[in-house]
């Protein structure tokens, strides 16, 4: 998971639910086996390449970035997928 979408989820929890809930969650996330990936220059660029291309939401192009550069597959919820889905695997939840 790239740093930018767990700064998305860290915010958005605060936001709904206020910060000592968002620690929480936060602290309940770390012990997940999932793998923080910086915001590098090649993953930034391939961020806005997506961004540029396909017009994702930008928090979104990282998650795209991601998928690509480990030629993985993206699972979602999230209907603005659909418009790199000939690109990347997508898998709509």
């Amino acid at each position: 998971m790239s740093v930018i979408n767990w700064g998305e989820v860290y915010y958005s929890t605060w936001r709904a639910s206020g910060q000592p809930v968002a620690e929480t969650v936060l602290a309940k996330f770390s012990r997940l086996p999932i793998e923080i990936e910086d915001a590098t220059w090649t993953a930034t660029k391939q961020a806005a390449e997506y961004k540029a291309n396909f017009a994702l939401p930008y928090a979104d192009c990282f998650v795209a970035s991601l998928a690509h550069r480990v030629r993985g597959e993206i699972v979602t919820s999230d209907s603005d997928f659909s418009i790199v889905k000939s690109e990347i695997p997508i898998t709509f939840l």
